[in-house]
């Protein structure tokens, strides 16, 4: 069957004549080949590797300048730019050992450097990584990044959390779109599925020069699955099993590629029993299901490169509203539960011309989103339909400068079906144009950019006055111009100093401006504000990172000033028993950072002790605390690498040791949380019988079944705590 799919495709585009070519060698200091490096252009999509002689080689390449990177696991990783082509093309590369993690792409920054060669200091996490932590969804896999936490509801509703911003501060990207899924609802989840994902980039500052309104606390940029390497097939199969939940995830994927196409798909199922606290009791109706499917196809010629690629998402989330009450191991979600359908559609096109290239995203999404009370009709049904476009042309390099020229824009409407209104009926519209230029020369670089956006949000009358429900009618406009500069350098040969300063900003959403009603989940009534004007901020970042070949050490400080932040207050007025919120603004500020260490002891290859602390602090101009700031972190974990003969290879086993401090510093309708610590523990590695080999891990999470309440979950108020103990078994396997 796998020759047979190879074949067709071979056959089809067997039609196409061969173009340019890049050729070489890979080795290392000795000058012995290595074999196995991956060798991947991220603008065409495509990729190979190493042969036993250490060669490589790629075919049907474009005219214009794309970069090329060589990259495996104990070496320092490389990128290479070509910028004039010829027919044919030699270029031989010698690696460096490292014992520290690969150096990859970034590509939420607009240059695509290396991590390392990157302005702006962006957090790099394989979704596999992630995965080895034990984790059941993927936010909680983020929030095990420094400076990333969330805000949570049981283990099915996650959101993301950078240096104490959410909602709609923190932007999240996948397949080069922004996700727009009524993200301003506490109630309302990430929306994405981890499988057929490869890796999660984060931007923790204001990112509005790149991405417009909405990215002024940061981005999560989610990079999908690539494709398979040149004239090769793959398919796996894994799974996951949750003792906690009695939870299962379940995957399976193909792909396969030519040297021109390419083609994947992933279909994953997760499900999950109510979770189970400290003590053996249930937390009720946090079940829930998803069935996630991932496709995309590809093509690259001489000319261009376009990849097309779909996602579709299914959630059926319990809504715990009854605390622990009835005990069930049952998987069928209870009233009131969530019923949400997400389509992704996004369409990547770079067109390369002799010395430059036009990088072109559309993307499309419907989200639609129902809340079930207490019957199988939707008492909430929301339908949002978004359109987005994002172009950005990269001149030609004059000299050592590279600039890139852009714009984007979206078209959205929201409607409503069903009888209760969280927002009304709108159209929103945004379009933004910006320009970015980057300068190397010897062990630096300075990078700078500038931008314009305009926002447009119309709404329509709803309701009868003086009701619950009531939305005046709105039509309000938006503008916002935004900068960022910044610097990096080596000021010795391990030791690099990155200096960020950029503003970003953020227009209200329907909920802010239009709210008038009881706010499911808070207890809370809210009443919006249609008066309110833009955030605007202003953060500098500062980074220091040194890196030798048995250490490695960075400190991240940010301070950040926020015009017109946006919260909700007490009126001290009472509407059907519930106490009436609104919304207002005020001056507010955030400062804090990261720092942290990776240690590998000579001659102890094997062994590695990893350490990080995080601390936020955020208040408003009168000096009283901003509400939803995390808790300080302090993370430890002790790593080992082994081999067992040749049946059990790259073998890791880690003991983790996670404090999260009491966070006493909280905003007026907040109480104060305990501090608490967990201990993790996780083991596994490729097992090889013949042929054949599979991957594995055990992760035992919180193993002592430590009783806490963590600061930011949304069933605090009610006392319930965090998940106890959770065992999780996982194996992975090509077909």
């Amino acid at each position: 069957m796998k020759k047979i799919i190879l074949a067709l495709i071979l056959g089809f585009s067997g039609i196409l004549s061969a173009q340019n070519s890049v050729s070489g060698t890979v080795t290392n200091l000795e000058n012995q080949p290595l074999a196995n490096v991956s060798v991947y252009a991220p603008e065409l999509h495509k990729g190979t590797t190493t042969d036993q002689n250490g060669k490589y080689e790629f075919k049907n390449l474009p005219n214009g300048s794309f970069r090329i990177t060589f990259s495996i696991v104990g070496f320092t990783a490389q990128s290479k730019s070509i910028n004039k082509l010829l027919k044919e093309n030699t270029i031989d590369i010698t690696l460096t050992e490292s014992v520290f993690e690969m150096d990859e792409v970034v590509v939420s920054t607009p240059f695509n450097k290396l991590q390392s060669q990157n302005v702006m200091k962006v957090e790099h996490e394989s979704i596999k990584t992630l995965q080895q932590k034990g984790t059941s969804t993927l936010i909680e896999g983020l929030a095990t990044i420094p400076g990333v936490s969330q805000i949570s509801t049981g283990t099915s509703i996650g959101k993301p959390v950078i240096r104490g911003l959410s909602g709609n501060r923190v932007l999240v990207y996948s397949q080069g779109v922004r996700i727009e899924n009524q993200q301003f609802g506490d109630e309302h989840g990430l929306g994405l599925n981890d499988a057929g994902i490869e890796s999660v980039e984060v931007i923790k500052g204001p990112a509005s020069l790149l991405y417009g309104s909405d990215a002024l606390g940061g981005v999560l940029y989610f990079n999908p699955e690539k494709f398979a390497d040149a004239n090769t097939f793959k398919a796996n199969f894994s799974q996951k099993y949750f003792t906690n939940t009695q939870g299962s995830n379940s995957s399976i994927g193909l792909k396969t590629s030519t040297d021109n196409w390419k083609f994947l798909a992933r279909g994953s199922f997760n499900t999950h029993s109510d979770y189970k606290i400290a003590d053996g009791e249930r937390v009720t109706n946090t079940r829930y299901n998803e069935t996630d499917f991932k496709t995309g196809i590809g093509y690259s010629n001489s000319s261009f490169s376009s990849v097309l690629r779909y996602n579709y998402n299914k959630l059926d989330l319990g809504m715990p509203d009854n605390g622990i009450g009835e005990q069930s191991t049952s998987k069928n979600t209870e009233f009131p539960r969530q019923g949400i359908f997400n389509h992704l559609l996004s369409l990547n096109n770079v067109i390369f011309f002799q010395n430059s290239k036009l990088d072109v995203d559309l993307g499309y999404i419907a989200n639609d989103r129902s809340e079930f009370e207490d019957s199988n009709e939707a008492s909430l049904h929301m339908k949002l339909n978004t359109f987005n476009y994002n172009a950005k042309y990269h001149f030609p390099k004059l000299g050592k400068i590279e600039t890139i020229l852009g714009v984007q824009g979206m078209h959205q409407t929201n409607k409503n079906s069903g009888e209760e209104y969280l927002i009304p009926d709108a159209t929103t519209n945004d379009f933004g144009v910006f320009g970015t230029a980057n300068y190397e020369w010897d062990n630096s670089v300075i990078q700078a950019g500038l931008r314009f956006d305009n926002r447009n949000i119309t709404s329509i009358a709803h309701g009868t006055e003086g009701e619950e429900g009531y939305f005046l009618p709105l039509d309000r406009s938006f503008d916002s111009f935004n900068a960022s500069l910044g610097y990096k350098t080596k000021l010795a040969e391990p030791l690099t100093l990155r200096l960020n300063v950029a503003t970003g900003f953020r227009a209200p959403n329907l909920a802010e401006l239009t709210s008038n009603g009881v706010h499911e989940g808070t207890n809370r009534y809210e009443i919006g504000n249609a008066n309110l004007k833009t955030e605007q901020n202003v953060q500098t970042d500062l980074n220091l990172e040194y890196k030798n070949t048995h250490f490695e050490f960075f400190i991240n400080g940010f301070y950040n000033h926020v015009n017109n932040y946006i919260f909700t207050s007490p009126t001290g007025e009472v509407r059907d028993d519930n106490d009436v919120f609104a919304y207002i603004q005020d001056n507010a500020k955030l400062y804090g950072g990261e720092v942290g260490l990776h240690f590998h002891p000579h001659p102890l290859d094997w062994l590695h002790f990893e350490t990080s602390f995080e601390t936020v602090t955020g208040k408003k101009a009168n000096n009283d605390y901003l509400p939803l700031i995390p808790a300080n972190n302090w993370n430890n974990t002790l790593r080992t690498e082994f081999k067992i003969n040749n049946w059990f290879e790259e073998g890791y086993a880690s003991l983790n040791v996670s404090s999260t401090f009491a966070q006493k510093n909280v905003s007026g309708f907040e109480t104060a949380s305990d501090g608490y610590t967990l201990v993790n523990l996780a083991f596994g590695g490729t097992v090889k019988l013949g042929k054949h080999a599979f991957d594995v891990n055990l992760n035992g999470n919180n193993l002592f079944d430590k009783k806490y309440i963590a600061h930011l979950s949304r069933l605090k108020t009610d006392g319930i705590p965090n998940i106890g103990r959770n065992i999780v078994l996982g194996v992975n396997f090509n077909l």
